[in-house]
Order: C-alpha cells, then sequence, then structure tokens
C-alpha cells in the first residue's frame, strides 16, 4: 500500500515539471495583430480566408494522477513478492504515462484563425494571420503601423 502512495506522490511531482502553456491574446475590435515592419503602410483588405488551426491539448496533470493510481492497483495484481512491487512501480509510471496523453488528447480542439491579404497602396500584397479580423471586411482601407492594423 505504501508503494502505491509512493507512486502516486510520485507522478504527481512529476506534473510540476511540466511545461507552462499560456493561453494566446486577444485583442481588441478596433486594432489587430501583425508583423510588419516598423514603418506605417496603408492599403485595402483584398482577402479575407477563415482558417481552422488545430490547437494541442493542454495537460492539467489530473490524468496523470489518476493513471498513476489505477496503473499501480492493476500492476499490485500481478505477481508477488518483489514481482508485484515491481509489476506495481510499472504500473504507476504506465499510467501516469497514458492518462496524462488520454487527457492531452481529449482537451485538444480546434481554434478559428483568419487570413487577411492586403493589396498595398504602394504595390504588393501582405498576408497576416490573426484571431479575430473584428469589423473588418473585404475593400476597406487599413493602415499597418507597427504590428497592428486598423481601419483608416
Amino acid at each position: 500500500m505504501s508503494l502505491l502512495v509512493g507512486g502516486a506522490v510520485l507522478a504527481g511531482s512529476l506534473v510540476g515539471c511540466a511545461p507552462y502553456r499560456q493561453a494566446p491574446a486577444s485583442y481588441p475590435a478596433a486594432s489587430y495583430p501583425a508583423r510588419v515592419p516598423a514603418s506605417v503602410e496603408y492599403g485595402r483588405v483584398s482577402h479575407i480566408e477563415v482558417l481552422q488551426s488545430q490547437q494541442r491539448g493542454q495537460s492539467t496533470g489530473a490524468g496523470a494522477v489518476i493513471g498513476a493510481v489505477v496503473g499501480g492497483v492493476l500492476g499490485n495484481q500481478v505477481g508477488k513478492g518483489s514481482g508485484r512491487a515491481a509489476a506495481t512501480a510499472v504500473g504507476v509510471v504506465g499510467g501516469a504515462v497514458a492518462g496524462n496523453a488520454i487527457e492531452e488528447r481529449n482537451s485538444g480542439g480546434y481554434a478559428t484563425v483568419y487570413r487577411l491579404s492586403i493589396r498595398l497602396d504602394q504595390g504588393g500584397q501582405r498576408v497576416y494571420d490573426v484571431n479575430s479580423v473584428g469589423d473588418l471586411r473585404v475593400g476597406d482601407r487599413v493602415r499597418m503601423d507597427n504590428g497592428q492594423i486598423s481601419r483608416y
């Protein structure tokens, strides 16, 4: 029993080592994120395309802990003596890995991304992927200044 509790504590402490993923920032409707040179450019929105991008699921660690407990219980049912202890340890580790993978897979989803095509007044075209187009429509005049797209 102490081996099972120890395995669960070990699996739970490993969850703290997982990298922190920050959610993407949201932007106000009047300003649109873009990567442009520091100079100001003007143009017209020529095309808006809706894209779906798959987001990788985020893990809270609960799947790893539950998986470790279940794996430890199942591993404890196998063998006798030191073989049972080894099977329990393998069950804890394997369950933690499997539980974490299942949680990540089930928490993933799709995010909508918009691809803005802007025909520049000086010739050429720029394409930007943004989280929201706000009130921009095809044909709108826009100003691109220091990474921000705004209606002009």
